[in-house]
């Protein structure tokens, strides 16, 4: 089996938005961080981290034997529903039965999109990252790569990289910025890559709360509230919450129990775009 690294090469956080000379940019997608080999022999599927996920996605090994012999990728597993990328999709793919993930697969497919070239016939993290990008963008027209399999949009242009900020009502996190000379280094490095969240601030009302009006816990977006006490009042019969039932997380059974406060008090929410903490 070819040999992948440990884990990925991972990005810093930046606040600012800044490709300079020398670097390349390309969208921040919000799906599964996922190194991938394929020898014939086998297909593996990894996270970031080493976690084995080949289980989990079937219909990537069942097409894998298209790409070329003894190639590791690294890319971003996500799944496109209803209008936009549904990373909740994705986990509903995690410690499932194989009938349960093949019927999940059948309903709403995976697709890798790849951006790194680590292995192809020999080792090439020593290489740098322009070689790669040339290596597998070869990989993609020798082989007429098609679905499943995207190749990851780059730009050497600001002005481009910045446009993809405007997918963010689609599921693009971001940005993540690459120096054009540098190897690839597992794990996170100074001065390696660079990634910058679209960060969005929107103000919403305050309709309920976990625990009494007198000692709230949480807001309903999860906020810590327990300063809110002198801003709250109960709430009156109209309130047009009343009679609804509010989850814990995605997909789940486990009900809130919340309070209704009248709602009047808001709340200024920022946030970055992404609705997991995985990924680069």
């Amino acid at each position: 089996m070819v040999r992948m690294p440990a884990e990925s090469m991972l990005a810093q956080p930046v606040d600012t938005f800044a490709l300079p000379a020398g670097w390349a940019a390309e969208p921040k997608w919000d799906g599964f961080r996922v190194l991938l080999a394929y020898d014939q022999e086998q297909t593996l599927l990894r996270s970031r981290h080493g976690t084995d996920l080949t289980g989990a996605f079937p219909e990537l090994v069942a097409v894998a034997a298209v790409l070329p012999y003894d190639v590791v990728l690294d890319g971003e597993v996500v799944i496109w529903a209803e209008g936009r990328l549904a990373f909740e999709y994705l986990t509903r793919r995690l410690n499932r039965r194989a009938a349960t993930v093949a019927r999940l697969a059948e309903q709403y497919p995976a697709h890798f999109v790849a951006f790194d070239l680590l292995h192809q016939d020999v080792d090439l993290t020593g290489r740098p990252y322009v070689e790669r990008r040339a290596a597998l963008e070869a990989l993609f027209a020798e082989y007429g790569l098609g679905a499943p399999w995207t190749l990851c949009p780059m730009t050497t242009d600001e002005e481009r990289a910045r446009e993809w900020l405007s997918w963010s009502v689609v599921g693009i996190e971001g940005a993540v910025f690459k120096r054009l000379r540098q190897p690839y280094l597992p794990g996170k490095h100074a001065g390696g890559w660079r990634k910058y969240r679209v960060r969005e601030s929107t103000e919403a009302i305050v309709g309920a709360v976990t625990g009494s009006v007198s000692r709230p816990g949480t807001l309903l977006l999860g906020r810590l509230a327990r300063d809110l006490a002198a801003q709250l009042a109960p709430a009156g019969p109209e309130h047009p919450w009343r009679g609804r039932t509010f989850s814990a997380g995605w997909h789940t059974n486990d009900v809130l129990d919340v309070t209704l406060v009248a709602p009047e008090l808001v709340a200024e929410i920022d946030a970055d775009v992404a609705l997991d903490g995985a990924g680069r």
